[in-house]
């Protein structure tokens, strides 16, 4: 879905054992300084990516970069794939160890606890599943910084979120006032919603990201759990603000 000149939201379809759900990837368009693909889904939906990039008449090889919100595996499933097609890897610098598989993932098992598991006959298959999933382990080329305006699709703000994962970082397209959230914040048919608790370790630091992010002039939000949030979208971004600093 093209939701402006400069941004194509890919919905990608995951079963994480609950039933069908959409990853809302996105493509930051543009045709001068090529496009930019944030987040990658889970692992083999390279070709999901592709054929949704379609609709703006590109392919694989016209992403030039791939910035990755934070290294959860439904957001980095796919990036050696898409990183092979030729594209630069970019993260915010705590994110990086991760990503490049240098250290565990923050929310898995310790590795001798999911290798137990594994061995164990009596761990359910949805788990089994999940302890199997290949681990992602891709070089990111350049360390972003908060505040940096990226010179793509009339400029890109860097705003670093933290709470959901250490170095997770949200994305602010000055020229249509967009905010790419990742993970910061979820939604559910169009309205906005704190990120997932049970997914985020630190909700205090996730509140004091949602209450920066609030400070920003909004008019649409993208978030990779719900899709897009359109209406008053400042008013509801300060209400969940509110709403975390309370809590």
């Amino acid at each position: 879905m093209k939701l402006n000149n400069d941004l194509l939201v890919l919905e990608l379809t995951a079963d994480f054992g609950t039933g069908p759900s959409i990853l809302n990837a996105a493509v930051i368009l543009d045709s001068q300084a090529g496009h930019t693909l944030v987040d990658t889904g889970m692992p083999g939906m390279e070709g999901a990516i592709e054929t949704a990039l379609a609709e703006v008449g590109a392919t694989l090889k016209d992403i030039k970069q791939v910035i990755i919100t934070h290294h959860d595996l439904d957001h980095i499933g796919s990036l050696e794939a898409v990183k092979a097609s030729g594209a630069q890897v970019l993260a915010s610098a705590r994110e990086t160890s991760f990503i490049q598989g240098e250290e565990w993932p923050e929310k898995m098992p310790p590795q001798e606890q999911v290798a137990a598991l594994l061995a164990d006959p009596q761990t359910p298959p949805q788990m089994r599943a999940r302890l199997s999933l290949p681990r992602v382990a891709v070089k990111v080329d350049r360390a972003l910084s908060d505040g940096e305006v990226l010179p793509l699709a009339g400029g890109v703000r860097v705003v670093m979120t933290p709470g959901h994962t250490p170095g997770h970082l949200s994305l602010y397209l000055e020229r249509t006032k967009t905010l790419i959230t990742g993970d910061a914040l979820t939604s559910d048919a169009g309205q906005l919603r704190p990120p997932g608790e049970r997914a985020t370790p630190d909700m205090q630091t996730a509140g004091q990201s949602v209450n920066k992010m609030a400070g920003l002039d909004v008019q649409t939000i993208m978030t990779y759990h719900g899709g897009v949030v359109r209406d008053d979208a400042n008013a509801q971004l300060a209400r969940v603000a509110a709403g975390m600093a309370t809590n």
